[in-house]
């Protein structure tokens, strides 16, 4: 049983160190500046709508159009979202390495 644990966790590392490796050289050490990236015109636009919600007066719309600009932020934050890179880790995938690394120490 210790064997199969063992190979599977040495399994579970070497197919999680490759990507990280392939990413390493990608990367191009001489365009490397401390300049802020540049934010797409599309996000630009979504970011100025939010900041005129959140600028409007909210007090004199009725019960429906608060909704539909609720919906609307909504809306927004999500497509912002879905636009920034990055690697998430679902709360799922968690708890399996820290099952794995429990059970193997």
């Amino acid at each position: 049983m210790k064997k199969v644990t063992f190979y599977l966790m040495m399994m579970v590392l070497s197919l999680s160190i490759i990507p990280t490796q392939m990413l390493a050289a990608e990367k191009n050490p001489t365009s490397v500046s401390n300049t802020p990236k540049e934010v797409p015109p599309e996000v630009k636009v979504l970011l100025n709508r939010l900041n005129e919600i959140k600028a409007m007066d909210k007090s004199s719309l009725s019960s429906s159009e608060k909704k539909e600009l609720r919906k609307e932020v909504r809306a927004i934050k999500a497509e912002l979202k879905s636009t920034g890179n990055g690697v998430y880790l679902s709360v799922g995938a968690i708890i399996i390495v820290i099952l794995l690394l429990i059970l193997l120490l």
